[in-house]
């Protein structure tokens, strides 16, 4: 009987992808947490910024995570400041969302939060693979409908 290697979990892309983002995911944390803010607070965020959705459903399907879920996070959010709930006049049963500008400028906080923690994290790839590694997660991010690190800006 001839037995074939199989290839091994941890060559796989999608597992090693997945250690490597809940590391970074850990560090990234780790620096917004001042600001009592996790992750998902800032993905919230980073959606109203974008544009992509308002209301609280949308929300949620943009982030690929429960309506329930949105609600806390924005229950959290509006605390402190950083999104306003307005109830759409065209349904009253939808909640728009919207950041304030003092959610503006936590949203830029955490922009530089996470270029430091890109920095420590990267910290043994030069410049051109930077580039590289970018461009790739680039490619990988649009063929799963996410946006593209060059095209994050509005």
């Amino acid at each position: 009987m001839l037995f074939v290697a199989l290839p091994k979990v941890n060559s796989s892309v999608v597992f090693r992808l997945g250690v490597l983002g809940a590391m970074a995911t850990d560090l990234f944390a780790a620096r917004i947490e001042a600001h009592q803010l996790k992750p998902k607070h800032v993905g919230l965020m980073v959606v109203l910024d974008t544009g992509k959705a308002s209301s609280q459903l949308e929300v949620a399907g943009v982030m690929g995570v429960a309506p329930s879920l949105v609600v806390s996070l924005a229950d959290h959010l509006h605390k402190l400041g950083a999104v306003q709930r307005v109830r759409d006049p065209a349904d009253r049963r939808r909640q728009v969302l919207t950041l304030t500008e003092h959610g503006r400028e936590l949203l830029a906080v955490c922009g530089k939060l996470a270029q430091s923690a890109d920095a420590e994290f990267a910290a043994d790839l030069t410049a051109a693979e930077s580039a590289v590694l970018t461009g790739l997660l680039d490619r990988l991010a649009a063929r799963q409908g996410l946006p593209s690190a060059t095209n994050d800006h509005k």
